[in-house]
């Protein structure tokens, strides 16, 4: 499976008013904050996948995974740049999307000082993975975007079709470089619990902050949409724990999770959106 970069332009900010950003979801103003909430992870979250990467390209001798890499590379810039606009939205709306994306590049600036690129590498494929298994679902069950803002809906598909896309290509990278022995079985394994319990943490504070910032969003009947939206129907955060497991098999592939009949999507938006 090759990545291709496809520099596709959603042009948001001309598209969807400040208004908008909080009410796009038919499921509430709740579940839309929860999509807001990721998306503010997407930019600075994509350029330390670049770098993770990058630092073992040298050391990789497949020219497939070599091509490989330069699509994981091109299609990452242009998820961060099209969520960059996405964002900015958000800081028309009065939302503090600035002030959170700025968490996140320090927090992620601390961790490359921190931890060594092995464990930067891992961090990588802990959050592919993570992204990869909630792209499926996304992708398999529709009426997650259902009824959804039309552009906004083609913004999280397109990106959920490249994430499924270039799913094995930080994996194939840490398989060549780091290796399938004990040890960096036993250390990919460790980074996705630190990483899920770190990113799920800092989803829902993100989360909370948004709604605190929009008047709009108050009582319980938005959170019990919310709560029915990701554990029951469509139930997104339910669907990804089998999967999610099956990342401690020591046999573990992204590709074991064969998903990629849903890539034949991609060339209608490609058509769609293409700059």
């Amino acid at each position: 499976m090759q990545p291709v970069r496809r520099d596709l332009d959603f042009d948001l900010p001309q598209q969807l008013k400040p208004e908008d950003i909080g009410q796009w979801h038919p499921a509430g103003r709740h579940v839309s904050h929860f999509f807001n909430a990721l998306s503010l992870f997407f930019p600075e979250g994509e350029r330390f996948f670049i770098h993770s990467v990058r630092h073992y390209r040298g050391r990789i001798t497949d020219p497939a995974l070599q091509q490989a890499i330069t699509g994981f590379i091109g299609q990452e810039a242009m998820h961060g740049r099209e969520h960059v606009d996405f964002n900015n939205l958000m800081d028309r709306a009065g939302l503090p999307a600035t002030q959170l994306d700025r968490f996140v590049g320090r927090l992620l600036e601390r961790v490359k000082k921190l931890i060594p690129p092995s464990w930067q590498l891992g961090v990588t494929l802990a959050l592919e993975h993570f992204t990869a298994i909630l792209a499926n679902v996304l992708l398999s069950r529709p009426e997650t975007l259902a009824g959804a803002h039309p552009r906004m809906a083609d913004l999280w598909r397109w990106h959920a079709l490249e994430e499924t896309e270039h799913k094995a290509v930080a994996f194939d990278v840490y398989d060549q470089t780091i290796g399938r022995g004990f040890r960096a079985w036993a250390l990919r394994c460790f980074l996705l619990l630190a990483v899920t319990v770190i990113f799920m943490s800092l989803v829902f504070v993100f989360h909370l902050r948004l709604i605190a910032a929009d008047p709009q969003a108050r009582g319980l009947r938005g959170w019990a949409r919310l709560v029915s939206f990701l554990y029951l129907r469509p139930g997104a955060l339910r669907r990804i724990v089998l999967p999610w497991l099956d990342y401690f098999r020591p046999s573990f592939h992204p590709w074991m999770h064969n998903n990629r009949h849903y890539l034949t999507q991609i060339d209608e938006l490609t058509a769609s959106y293409q700059s």
